[in-house]
């Protein structure tokens, strides 16, 4: 501690030069320039000539409302080190809400890599400089807090894998050379929950929002768009807008608003991005206000480009059914490119406890992995209090442990409250509302959040409830779906275009695909409470077989 260096003062000439500290001269450093005004204002950075960098920024006009300096310096900062304290202290910054940045994407996006001792720089360095951050009021909330919030995970300044760099780097190189010519170009990015789509997809654009507002660019003034069908995860991406200078809410959207919106207007957009696909419609839902035969089509004729994030194991609904088959006859028309992401990016989980997982949503049932063995808790619970308990107890140390349950009972949307298995964990559907998401409302602990309120997003702990609609197949050693089961009414609305045998075949891998999306929330565990007795019989003894 006492090796760091953090001084502070005016920006100015006459403050740039008086540094005299070595480690602020002649290291690699960190430097803060902020204001306090009503709305605060900061840039942050790291260079190897501090002196020179901050003429530079003293000559920039875009720098003229910072009027404060706080240089970061310690004896054993290298340049991987500064690298990665810069990342972090943008990615908080834009966490804690408090300053609007005025950083812009780099030329060349980080990519995440090992150096030398970076535990000690990542996490002793680094608390003891936010701590001084906080200290001096520069900062507001804590560093564990903050990294639990959903904006920090979807921050567009994530260092990211070199897959997900490669597939940045292809749309990037795509959109440039179709954004401003006649058409229409699609471009598909596929991977499974965890894979990084969301956290690729908030960089991209906030890349591409930078890049048309550089004259230089050839990005230069298009009219972008970041779509997603999920309201939770919209609040998410609305929420960074006070942070970043090039975006703004009127860039986020749900997909029935643009294209109603692009009808009246009789516009068309430049770039447009897609996250969650897989909830796009693909019949008309006039409840929704849409009156077209698929949404992800009607979006391609209103955009010259089309990014589309997409995971067929995440539908959720028989009006929002996708396949293969149906991907391709839409996208075969304009010969889209794709690209797939495969590294899991959420879960802290090894081989065994994947494969575990991956086998039971695909209705198997195999002995659970030997806690010694692996990381990730993964543990099948016989009673609901101690399995309530031991969620409440990840959340009191850890923070964003919460409860979902398979949408196996009654939940409207009318005020009243509506129990989940109520001869058992007797707790109600998530009934919490506000413009924060809601598994960052502490009082949402005492609640089941389904899969509208999870989908997309990271818990550190999960606590999953099997409702009556998965079941033990007794003769066959397996899973039983019981569709009938099944309380999402939105979920089975029918459709006209499918047969029976295939619209019962649809239903089952539904309730499937939402036990795959609730089952991969967790970084650090999955807690299961199984509601069949039968089922919850059967896992105890499989868990008895790793003892």
């Amino acid at each position: 501690m006492d090796e760091l260096i953090i001084e502070t003062g005016p920006f100015e000439e006459r403050a740039v030069s008086g540094i005299e500290s070595e480690h602020l001269t002649n290291y690699p450093i960190v430097y803060i320039l902020h204001n306090n005004r009503k709305k605060p204002a900061a840039y942050i950075g790291q260079t190897v000539q501090a002196a020179r960098r901050l003429r530079q920024h003293l000559a920039d006009d875009r720098r003229s409302r910072l009027d404060q300096q706080i240089l970061i310096g310690h004896r054993r900062l290298n340049q991987s080190a500064t690298y990665n304290i810069e990342s972090r202290l943008i990615n908080l910054f834009i966490a804690d809400s408090r300053y609007e940045l005025q950083n812009v994407s780099q030329t060349a996006s980080r990519q995440m890599h090992n150096y030398y001792d970076k535990s000690y720089y990542n996490d002793t360095l680094f608390r003891d400089i936010w701590e001084r951050l906080r200290n001096e009021q520069i900062v507001d909330g804590t560093i564990d807090a903050l990294e639990n919030k959903d904006v920090y995970k979807l921050s567009p300044y994530k260092e990211l894998t070199p897959e997900q760099l490669d597939v940045k780097e292809r749309v990037l190189d795509f959109c440039e050379k179709h954004a401003q010519t006649d058409g229409h170009h699609v471009f598909i990015v596929e991977g499974d929950a965890g894979t990084g789509k969301s956290v690729l997809l908030s960089s991209l654009f906030n890349t591409i929002q930078d890049l048309a507002d550089e004259a230089s660019s050839s990005l230069y003034q298009t009219e972008n768009r970041l779509l997603v069908n999920h309201g939770e995860m919209l609040k998410t991406y609305k929420s960074m807008t006070g942070s970043l200078p090039n975006l703004k809410k009127k860039h986020f959207d749900k997909p029935t608003s643009f294209i109603n919106k692009m009808d009246r207007d009789d516009a068309k957009a430049d770039i447009v991005l897609v996250d969650e696909a897989h909830l796009l419609l693909s019949k008309p839902d006039a409840y929704n206000n849409f009156h077209y035969d698929n949404q992800l089509q009607e979006i391609i004729k209103r955009s010259r480009v089309t990014i589309v994030i997409f995971d067929r194991m995440q539908v959720l609904k028989l009006k929002s059914y996708w396949n293969d088959r149906l991907m391709e006859e839409i996208t075969g028309t304009y010969q889209a490119e794709r690209m797939r992401l495969t590294d899991q990016m959420r879960m802290n989980i090894d081989a065994p406890a994947k494969a575990w997982i991956d086998a039971f949503v695909a209705k198997e049932l195999k002995p659970i992995p030997d806690r010694t063995d692996t990381t990730f808790q993964l543990q099948v619970f016989a009673d609901p209090d101690a399995f309530r308990k031991e969620i409440e107890a990840h959340n009191e140390a850890y923070g964003l442990a919460r409860i979902v349950s398979t949408f196996d009972y009654l939940h409207k949307k009318d005020g009243a409250d509506y129990l989940v298995d109520e001869a058992g964990l007797n707790m109600p559907w998530n009934r919490t509302q506000d413009d924060v998401t809601w598994a960052e409302q502490p009082e949402t602990i005492y609640e089941v959040g389904s899969i509208y309120t999870v989908q997309g997003f990271d818990l550190n702990y999960t606590g999953v409830v099997l409702g009556p609609s998965i079941r033990y197949d007794k003769e066959n050693d397996r899973i039983r779906i019981d569709t009938n089961a099944y309380r999402d009414t939105g979920a089975f609305q029918s459709r006209n275009d499918m047969t029976q045998e295939e619209i019962a075949q649809v239903k089952e891998q539904i309730i499937l695909n939402s036990l795959n999306v609730l089952m991969k929330r967790g970084i650090h565990g999955l807690c299961i409470y199984p509601t069949d007795p039968c089922l919850r019989e059967r896992m105890l003894e499989l868990q008895e077989e790793r003892q």
